[in-house]
């Protein structure tokens, strides 16, 4: 019996691709362990463990990540309002530490010398992966399949997985999936390649599986409550029937259940990755899109101009990092503890409704509020003096007098 090269800790998915790479990597000599982590999907987990423990793994993890997802990488990017060029809510971007984290920690317990994953050579997921697995353990030694040579130019695509997948006794559907690529967790579902890599192409109505057509959504909205404090939420109610939710799982669940039923959510974009290329994806995105519009309206009830024009700036940069594979690094960890900080008074309630596909904000309050109503009144004077508001004109409309003195001086001079 020849001697095994190492123990291997493969992020396994139960799909297609990381069933055929479990045993393609006990075909070339390692021992497997395979790990799951429940961030949301719909999936069999028992199932999957099953089919795992079948092909040859010598043991698995199903580790229940949910609560940690919600509260350690989603509720940082609600708190910062993050989006990446100014569209996307980076469900998948958020998922990738969070599972690559749990990841290494049972690399560690197992004292395995190797990690590896089935994300392509094109992609972010593969640099998502491992910038966290270095970042957590220098030494760590990665197997990639789908950039090793031996392995990408015997698998040319999903029919040469499908026909290994028959010739080694891998259970695979009898018939392909759908032509398109499906990531699912508790922020979001992504679709892309197959069909949709035409930007023209327009997605099948039947791709859509957490968002119902807003075209056949309710005609009556739903009356939401949402109640932050430090900028997360912590309180669900509706105010139609009453139900509340507090803890974090549970009203993110519901949000993406109530968001769903009426259509919220739904964005097709082209994007940059950050490997060079653009790519088409879609996406939805349900509570996510609800708290994202919530928070940014309490943001701005309650946090100082100055502080929230800096702070959007951060958020931008905090989108790009997170896209990009860099959430356990020195500058990501920086720009959460800056924008954590910025929360410190972004507490209180937002009432908004949800109806065909849009989140409408109905109304707010807070008692960190620096919203003055008899300062801001057109009805009561108050303390501010409107004559003050001619030195601040004359001031402001200094350097535009000057600049149009000199062009208009120009011109003429060139005429």
């Amino acid at each position: 019996m020849s001697q095994s090269k190492g123990l291997v800790i493969l992020a396994y998915s139960g799909g297609l691709d990381t069933s055929c790479i479990l045993v393609w990597l006990k075909e070339q000599g390692y021992d497997v362990i395979a790990y799951l982590a429940n961030i949301g999907q719909d999936e069999n987990f028992e199932k999957a463990r099953m089919k795992a423990l079948s092909l040859g793994a010598k043991k698995v993890y199903i580790e229940d990540l949910r609560r940690e997802f919600v509260e350690e990488f989603i509720w940082p990017s609600v708190q910062a309002g993050a989006l990446y060029e100014d569209r996307y809510l980076l469900g998948t971007s958020l998922a990738r530490p969070c599972i690559a984290q749990k990841q290494m920690e049972i690399a560690l317990r197992e004292e395995a010398e190797f990690v590896s994953h089935g994300a392509t050579g094109k992609g972010n997921d593969q640099i998502r992966f491992e910038l966290t697995y270095f970042a957590l353990s220098p030494r760590i030694k990665i197997l990639a399949p789908w950039r090793m040579p031996e392995f990408y130019t015997r698998f040319q695509g999903r029919s040469d997985l499908m026909e290994y997948a028959k010739d080694h006794g891998i259970p695979v559907p009898a018939t392909p999936s759908n032509p398109w690529s499906m990531d699912e967790n508790l922020m979001h579902i992504s679709y892309e390649g197959g069909i949709l890599e035409n930007p023209k192409n327009h997605p099948p109505p039947s791709i859509y599986k957490k968002t119902r057509d807003p075209a056949s959504a309710p005609d009556c909205p739903d009356t939401l409550e949402i109640e932050f404090k430090k900028g997360v939420p912590v309180k669900v109610t509706n105010m139609k029937d009453g139900v509340v939710y507090h803890t974090s799982l549970e009203l993110f669940i519901y949000l993406n259940e109530i968001a769903g039923k009426h259509g919220v959510g739904r964005i097709d974009i082209v994007e940059n990755r950050f490997i060079g290329m653009k790519s088409r994806g879609i996406y939805e995105t349900p509570a996510g899109t609800i708290l994202h519009q919530a928070h940014l309206d309490l943001e701005s009830f309650t946090t100082d101009r100055e502080v929230r024009n800096v702070k959007r700036g951060l958020a931008t940069k905090f989108g790009e990092l997170v896209y990009n594979g860099f959430w356990f690094s020195p500058e990501g960890e920086f720009i959460r503890h800056c924008i954590d900080h910025s929360q410190d008074l972004v507490e209180g309630k937002v009432q908004l409704s949800v109806l065909k596909g849009n989140v409408y904000i109905l109304g707010r309050e807070s008692r960190q509020s620096l919203y003055n109503e008899e300062l801001v009144s057109m009805d009561v004077q108050g303390s501010y003096e409107p004559s003050d508001a001619t030195g601040f004109i004359n001031i402001n409309s200094l350097r535009l007098k000057e600049y149009h003195r000199l062009f208009n001086k120009v011109s003429l001079a060139q005429n």
